[in-house]
């Protein structure tokens, strides 16, 4: 490859195919239609609608969001119109751009994840399915599915059973071994694991001596998680051979050249829209120039080219 020569940016995730490796992290980009002023839609690889839930939900209180240091914290309650609002009003608008629709899917019990991909199959220009596995079981006493292998096998499963499309599982980093329940979502039929979620925080005003947020505990997500979003990202891809998207705290173009370079094929932008709408596009120009001025062909060249100079061990204090 040329210097002048335009890097592939073009990239596989199983049965998935995306234009390039750049898409929207879900619950950051609202349907998609909202950021038309800022940029083009068609530029980006993928668009990750928020979470879509069997009714419609009105998410919690406010205040329900607070920036903190290096990111923010955020109780948002997964609001949203509702699968089939989604379907009906939503859909329509985002087939005309040239860009894959990943559907985000969340419910309370099993049936309510598998009713909610079934429609969402039937409908048009759906591209992928992604399963936020970080929500309480109400049958099972509010154990979040995705902290039990066992709660994300039967979620995973029921889904897979009622669609055909590539199906994402969105891993949640609160567990205490990751692998257990990537294992669990794989062996369930995932083609692709997107992490991570938010971790789980809280802040509190000094002087009123209470919560910040009125929903108590909220995600913490931005700069501040990176580190440990690639740690573990990196963790998965070297253990559990499917494809990964990783997320957690991208900001910039290296940013997201480090979670590529350490093994995952696609990335997820999330806190950074809003601090600028236009961020996405701004990070692939960046993954295409480096590309370009080191005669890097293709994205599938540079993802997984770390170099381990030494094997990493796990240090407990």
């Amino acid at each position: 490859m040329g210097l002048n020569t335009p890097p592939d940016l073009r990239i596989r995730l199983g049965p998935l195919v995306l234009k390039n490796p750049v898409v929207t992290a879900s619950g950051t980009f609202g349907y998609g239609t909202e950021f038309l002023p800022y940029l083009d839609l068609a530029r980006l690889g993928g668009i990750c609608v928020k979470g879509l839930s069997l009714k419609p939900r009105k998410g919690n209180p406010p205040p329900r969001t607070a920036e903190i240091p290096a990111g923010m914290l955020n109780a948002i309650g997964l609001a949203n119109v509702g699968v089939e609002a989604f379907v009906a009003k939503k859909l329509p608008a985002l087939r005309r751009f040239d860009t894959a629709v990943i559907a985000n899917v969340f419910g309370e019990t099993v049936e309510e994840y598998a009713e909610v991909a079934r429609i969402l199959s039937a409908a048009e220009g759906v591209a992928a399915l992604e399963l936020n596995i970080s929500c309480p079981n109400t049958e099972k006493g509010g154990r979040v599915f995705g902290c039990d292998p066992d709660g994300t096998s039967r979620v995973v499963s029921a889904v897979r059973r009622v669609s055909s499309l590539p199906l994402i599982v969105k891993l949640t980093p609160n567990v205490t071994d990751i692998l257990t329940v990537a294992r669990a979502a794989v062996e369930s039929g995932a083609d692709i694991l997107s992490l991570v979620n938010t971790f789980l925080g809280i802040a509190v005003d000094l002087e009123g001596r209470r919560m910040v947020l009125a929903n108590g505990v909220g995600g913490v997500s931005g700069p501040a998680i990176r580190p440990q979003a690639l740690y573990l990202v990196h963790r998965v891809c070297s253990e559990v051979k499917v494809p990964v998207m990783g997320m957690g705290g991208i900001m910039s173009a290296s940013d997201a050249l480090e979670f590529l370079l350490v093994g995952a094929r696609a990335v997820q932008v999330g806190t950074a829209n809003f601090v600028d709408p236009a961020a996405s596009v701004k990070i692939l120009d960046g993954i295409a120039a480096y590309f370009q001025s080191r005669g890097i062909p293709s994205v599938a060249h540079f993802v997984g080219s770390l170099k381990e100079s030494r094997q990493s061990t796990i240090f407990s204090t």
